[in-house]
């Protein structure tokens, strides 16, 4: 039988383990507070007894007759209560937000290396901005719980205990009154708790929408202008917004109601004890001081209940960004790393009879079998569709081979270790990512140690350092997020340079020159015959040109190897590689 899945609290409660000590000391520091914050009522009704009674005061009965020195000692009382209350406050507040940072800190930072470790299937089925709103507005919504909620829950609970045991003490005959309203109140909680929780669901689920629409937008925003498509945009968006605003108004017309129901009920048990506690009072049944304090206290009890409706509030939205978190943390990661290591790597690869498709019964890979010597170029062609760029994925794990085996030096690739897999992979891909930061940085992305030298050495190699030289700051200057500040041309060559210092045994250069014009090409030729020397390299293009001068061609087709051999043999086979060369050379 399957075991039912945890409440998020419960999920949370077992996350923060690795907190007790902090959690601890914050909620000794609360109810401390709350303990000493209820006791100037009882100092009050104390300074009542004596200005009333004077030497048959309930202080003159433990020997102190003078009315003077009384109220001295309720003064004094009064100094060191305030100040502890004071003191404990202090130490809630710094306690109960460093534990929320530091929560925060590591939930964010866990889930986001577990996202990390995941499939490129998942990121494919996810939406960048959902997955941003998990990892910043859902982790923030707990800090703030933490912040504020899970103190109030404390303190109104060391209210209820105290004042109840106080009120049971000091008038048993009238603490009922004040008593009835609370079962009413916890119950009246928990209904509204059940009933909010799908409504506060909801509302996490449309701000995920909301946010997966505006990070797709700003991303695409160069298509939105180009096709003047931003009213429409603006509409799309405002339909996501009008679904989030909704959603809460459909949690908050529930939520809203909360307060003033339990105003209601309250009022019911403070009027009681004021009219039913006083005609006591009058009648010589009960002290004026013991009057005095049950006023007071009663309304030191059961007012701050009315936050309750504020701390539920927090809470429900607290679990349900909780209830995200979780569901991304058990995600499970379907590619394991192997164990493995790779010292030394020759470059030899091998793809024995591999099948794969991104879904099950539609392989883009079929049955592929070839060998990729040791320290040669390796062009592999074919038409759009065909599996090269597959090939890539399949060799660096993005993706999981449904049969067969991919080796490198004859170790299968699943036995060894990721980070040596990749490590031993260099990757310039048509798609070049860049980092918003400087030249300097992204060439060395992946390379933290490399020397300025190195770098500049490594944009030689590239041919970049001509046009680095010429940017505002030459090296430290800023590119831009995913290095829009530069041409498509001069983005390649920072990822081939950053590809020479990672100075990988592999290089896959997927379509590196798809994207740029002659001139481009021909400088970045120029710099990959630098760095395919003396290690194995597969290049992909389309564009063959890239790939005439290879040690060996591999024409793919429908996921099948269907031609091989270097240019001159596939023109002379007159098959698809020939037909290919035709179109693009106009012959």
């Amino acid at each position: 039988m399957t075991a039912a899945p945890l409440h998020p609290l419960q999920r949370l409660l077992h996350y923060s383990q690795r907190y007790r000590l902090l959690i601890w000391q914050a909620t000794a520091a609360s109810v401390l507070n709350k303990v000493f914050d209820l006791a100037p009522p009882v100092l009050i009704g104390a300074a009542v007894d004596v200005v009333i009674k004077q030497q048959d005061s309930l202080i003159a009965r433990w020997g102190v007759r003078d009315t003077f020195t009384q109220l001295l000692i309720l003064t004094i009382l009064s100094a060191v209560i305030w100040g502890l209350e004071s003191l404990f406050e202090y130490a809630y507040e710094r306690l109960w937000r460093n534990l929320a940072q530091n929560m925060q800190h590591d939930l964010r930072l866990e889930t986001y290396g577990h996202v990390q470790e995941l499939e490129m299937s998942f990121f494919e089925d996810s939406s960048t901005g959902g997955l941003m709103a998990i990892l910043n507005d859902d982790i923030n919504q707990l800090e703030r719980f933490l912040d504020i909620g899970a103190n109030e829950i404390l303190q109104v609970t060391t209210t209820v205990i105290v004042i109840s045991a106080g009120f049971l003490i000091l008038a048993p005959t009238v603490a009922w009154m004040t008593m009835i309203p609370i079962p009413i109140i916890i119950v009246g909680s928990i209904a509204f708790q059940k009933k909010l929780a799908p409504r506060y669901a909801k509302v996490r689920e449309k701000v995920s929408l909301l946010s997966g629409r505006l990070a797709n937008n700003l991303s695409g925003i160069t298509t939105i202008k180009s096709f003047t498509t931003e009213a429409y945009e603006l509409d799309r968006l405002a339909m996501e917004s009008e679904a989030y605003r909704q959603s809460n108004r459909h949690a908050i017309a529930l939520s809203a109601a909360f307060v003033p129901l339990i105003r209601l009920v309250i009022l019911g048990g403070f009027t009681a004890t004021l009219l039913i506690g006083g005609m006591e009072t009058v009648e010589g049944r009960l002290a004026v001081g013991t009057y005095s304090v049950l006023v007071f206290m009663t309304q030191r009890l059961l007012w701050p209940l009315t936050r309750l409706g504020q701390t539920l509030d927090q809470y429900q939205r607290a679990m349900a960004s909780t209830q995200r978190v979780m569901s991304l943390l058990d995600t499970p990661i379907r590619i394991a790393s192997g164990n493995q290591p790779l010292p030394r790597v020759d470059g030899t690869i091998q793809f024995d009879q591999v099948t794969f498709g991104y879904q099950v019964d539609y392989p883009i890979i079929d049955q592929l079998t070839l060998t990729i010597p040791a320290g040669q170029t390796i062009g592999i062609a074919g038409s759009t569709g065909s599996g090269k760029s597959t090939l890539v994925k399949l060799l660096l794990r993005f993706y999981e081979i449904q049969s067969g085996m991919i080796t490198i030096d004859g170790l299968d690739i699943r036995a060894i270790h990721l980070h040596d897999l990749r490590g031993a992979i260099g990757l310039v891909s048509q798609d070049v990512f860049l980092f918003h930061g400087t030249v300097r940085d992204n060439i060395a992305y992946g390379s933290p140690d490399a020397t300025f030298g190195e770098v500049c050495e490594a944009a030689k190699l590239a041919e970049a350092e001509e046009f680095i030289q010429q940017l505002p700051q030459g090296y430290e200057t800023i590119v831009g997020e995913r290095g829009q500040k530069l041409s498509g041309g001069q983005r390649q060559r920072l990822a081939i340079a950053r590809a020479i210092l990672k100075n990988p045994p592999i290089l896959i250069l997927d379509e590196a020159t798809s994207a740029v014009d002659n001139e481009t090409e021909a400088a970045i030729s120029r710099a990959l015959a630098h760095i395919t020397q003396n290690r194995t390299t597969i290049a992909i293009a389309h564009r063959l040109s890239t790939i005439r001068h290879a040690d060996r061609i591999y024409v793919m087709e429908q996921g099948r190897l269907v031609e091989q051999g270097d240019h001159d043999e596939l023109v002379a086979l007159n098959g698809i590689y020939a037909n290919l060369w035709r179109v693009q050379t106009g012959e």
